[in-house]
């Protein structure tokens, strides 16, 4: 079935159920970063394959909006689809909200399956159709009837993380809570955020693609936790730890029957953003809502110094990995076929080889020639672009260690790449690494300190289109909410940076039709020193693979950059050299020289 037939099939069922407008976000039930494949009905509704995007359908029109990260590869995939693409942030282009009072008709009704809306997003559009005399719809999984053949909800089994990686047992994590929920005056808090229920319960799964992540909701009381999820996902041992929490297992489905309970005296402690609009609807009038932060979010994000410990084995490891990757990369380009998705099965096959290594942590990107400028580029089968010598190539990777997870972004030249390419690759190097080695006070935010990496490309009057970097968790979300780098600030306050946080420090630069570079480590938050002024801060710079020096121009960096780069690579070369063969060590030794 085409595209433009299915939407029409969607239509039909629109009129039968006297819905004008109905929107199909990307989203599982718990507002997840990564969908699994039962989850993807706006991607079957639009061909899109993008991880990001809402698309939003009437009788005459479809549109989808997704951010800067995917305009090129939207504009590809929704070609002659009869979608429109709407790029958000850009000026003169409607946002969704926009759309929705032009196009809702005076008392017109707007559908959506509230399970898959979060509850913020789904009150603005019941203000949209109150505005209009209208109604909304939110039981109505309208693209589930079109996909017929949609694939089941997974049963993968679980697995328990054993404190000597999580360095915390459940129990000290839920008295936590616990204090929070008190300090708040709140009698239960309902969880529905798959990333807050693993860190609490220590427990991990196979149910979101590139997360280890279980599909489960929680109720955390005072005295006790209730899991609605698939039993059957939990062997004895997780069950015996579950047992010594007063952690109880009921159907996944249950949660709306559970909530439905509450009454006059419940106060019940929810996150907006992370609980979904049905879930929040079905709990009845006479309870008291408490919105807040969950206080699960910040907590994982303080890694704890055993995770922090950890993570320096697992980026160890990861680097081994992606060295010997680029030793194979530099000597046989040009002299075995070599594939967009073949090098990166071969990184992959590097991974694999390191102990502790579970599997990616997000779908690789790796990405040649003019395919570096689509951000988050995907090779397929049709567009696995032959590697060839003179061009670059990007590859953004990661993998999941028993230690924790990695996020790396390397560009590679390959062979004799032009000057402009040299340019922009030494123009990204500076970025990053100014980023790196700065130092701050403490209380500042992603956003004080964004401008240190964006300056050196402001100065060219360039940009990018995407954020300077983001939270990474723990065996868990390779995006982790709430820490970023950002110039724009978001709807909720930037959070400030504490010690054991872990951030990402990826710029980047995207000519369309010619290249894409970015360069991305990972970094660990560090206090330096504290005198009169305050509490200063550093980074610890996770990742330890080197930069291509081939596509360097040291002349266009300056001595404190210089110095910068060579300090990285001294220590990439001191921690990686122990575990390499002697050809390969001698090669890291020439790939990681001062400049």
């Amino acid at each position: 079935m085409k595209v433009s037939e299915r939407i029409e099939e969607l239509r039909r069922e629109m009129d039968a159920e006297g819905i004008d407008i109905y929107i199909v976000p990307t989203a599982d039930y718990h507002h997840s970063e990564y969908v699994g494949e039962y989850f993807k009905a706006r991607q079957f509704l639009t061909g899109f394959t993008g991880s990001a995007g809402t698309a939003v359908f009437t009788q005459g029109k479809a549109g989808l909006w997704t951010d800067g990260r995917y305009f090129i590869q939207a504009e590809k995939e929704l070609e002659g689809s009869g979608v429109i693409l709407h790029r958000m942030g850009e000026s003169g282009t409607d946002t969704m909200e926009e759309f929705l009072e032009k196009e809702l008709p005076r008392g017109g009704t707007i559908g959506f399956d509230g399970r898959t809306i979060g509850f913020n997003e789904g009150s603005r559009f019941e203000e949209i159709a109150r505005e209009k005399g209208g109604s909304i719809r939110y039981s109505r999984d309208l693209a589930g009837r079109v996909w017929r053949e949609r694939p089941p909800l997974p049963r993968e089994k679980a697995f328990l993380l054993d404190t000597c990686y999580s360095g915390e047992d459940t129990s000290s994590k839920l008295a936590r809570i616990r204090e929070k929920m008190a300090d708040l005056r709140a009698d239960v808090q309902i969880l529905s955020s798959l990333d807050d229920i693993a860190w609490m319960l220590n427990i991990r799964g196979n149910d979101v693609a590139y997360c280890p992540l279980v599909l489960a909701y929680a109720l955390v009381y005072k005295n006790h936790v209730e899991l609605y999820a698939d039993a059957e996902k939990f062997d004895d041992d997780i069950r015996e730890e579950f047992a010594k929490n007063s952690v109880c297992l009921f159907p996944y489905d249950g949660i709306y029957e559970a909530v439905r309970r509450f009454g006059k005296g419940d106060a019940i402690l929810l996150d907006p953003e992370r609980t979904s609009y049905a879930l929040c609807r079905n709990i009845p009038d006479g309870a008291e809502i408490i919105e807040a932060q969950n206080p699960q979010i910040l907590m994982k994000s303080v890694k704890n110094d055993t995770e922090a410990a950890n993570l320096r084995r697992a980026h160890l490891k990861d680097g081994v990995a992606q060295t010997r990757f680029m030793y194979w990369l530099k000597k046989n380009i040009g002299k075995i076929p070599m594939t967009e998705r073949s090098v990166s099965a071969k990184l992959e096959e590097f991974r694999a080889q390191q102990d502790g290594y579970i599997g990616a942590s997000f779908e690789p990107i790796s990405a040649f020639g003019e395919h570096g400028a689509i951000v988050h580029y995907s090779a397929a089968r049709e567009s696995d672009a032959g590697l060839e010598e003179g061009r670059l190539l990007l590859m953004d990777t990661g993998g999941h260690y028993w230690e924790g997870s990695t996020d790396i972004t390397r560009t590679f030249a390959l062979g004799e790449v032009n000057y402009e390419e040299k340019e922009h690759f030494t123009l990204v190097a500076r970025a990053m690494l100014r980023l790196a080695y700065t130092v701050f006070l403490h209380g500042c935010t992603g956003a004080n300190l964004d401008c240190i990496a964006r300056e050196v490309f402001w100065k060219e009057r360039l940009n990018f289109n995407h954020g300077t970097g983001h939270g990474v968790g723990y065996l868990m979300n390779i995006h982790e909410d709430p820490v970023n780098f950002r110039w724009r600030e978001g709807r909720t306050p930037a959070q400030r940076l504490e010690k054991n946080m872990v951030i990402t420090d990826e710029p980047g630069i995207y000519i369309e039709g010619s290249h894409g570079i970015r360069l991305e480590n990972e970094l660990l938050v560090q206090e330096d020193a504290e005198n009169e002024y305050g509490q200063f801060m550093r980074f610890e710079i996770l990742t330890c693979a080197p930069l291509d020096l081939d596509a360097i121009l040291p002349e266009k960096m300056s001595g404190d950059e210089r110095m910068m780069l060579n300090r990285y690579h001294e220590s990439v070369y001191e921690r990686i050299s122990p575990f390499l063969e002697k050809d390969e060590r001698d090669w890291l030794r020439e790939y990681t020289r001062p400049v």
